[in-house]
């Protein structure tokens, strides 16, 4: 494995890979937060692409020198869940990094690019949903714990997460 790598926008033909990377980060990282049943029940729906990301031209991905995407994530003006939009807040989405490449600084070469685009879009701060595992993630690019959230996932199973937030 190399740790070169570079980020793009992602696209629509990009949602078989994000939806392998996805799977294989979640699966995998998410286990040290979440007991195996709680897992067992949202997996199927957070390790699918979201198509509207996809679209957004506000979501990326990390592509190994070997084309292959490694990491992802991005940001929304529209709060997940409901679209709401509030002036100036921007919302963080659907981070994951394989678990062979933690380590490397693909979320924080992300997250880098997402606070870049969202000041040049004129957000002032961001809100994140994250998940119990990656509160240490988020806490160390400078995200303040507000409090600890239900997150509904597809068909009404429910996702204990921390809702953060930071200037940017």
């Amino acid at each position: 494995m190399s740790s070169d790598f570079t980020i793009r926008v992602a696209t629509p033909n990009d949602e078989l890979a994000v939806s392998a990377l996805l799977e294989a980060s979640y699966s995998v990282l998410m286990g040290s937060g979440y007991d195996p049943a709680t897992l067992s029940a949202v997996l199927p729906v957070i390790t699918r692409a979201n198509p509207k990301l996809l679209l957004s031209g506000t979501y990326y991905v990390a592509e190994a020198t070997s084309l292959r995407i490694v990491g992802c994530g991005g940001w929304t003006h529209e709060q997940p869940g409901n679209g709401d939009i509030k002036p100036e807040l921007g919302h963080i989405r659907h981070f994951a990094t394989h678990p062979d490449w933690i380590g490397q600084t693909i979320g924080r070469s992300i997250y880098a690019v997402c606070e870049q685009a969202a000041r040049s879009a004129g957000m002032s701060y961001f809100e994140c949903y994250s998940s119990l595992n990656a509160e240490g993630f988020y806490a160390a690019l400078g995200f303040e714990t507000i409090r600890r959230i239900e997150v509904r996932m597809g068909n009404n199973e429910m996702l204990p997460s921390i809702l953060m937030r930071r200037s940017i």
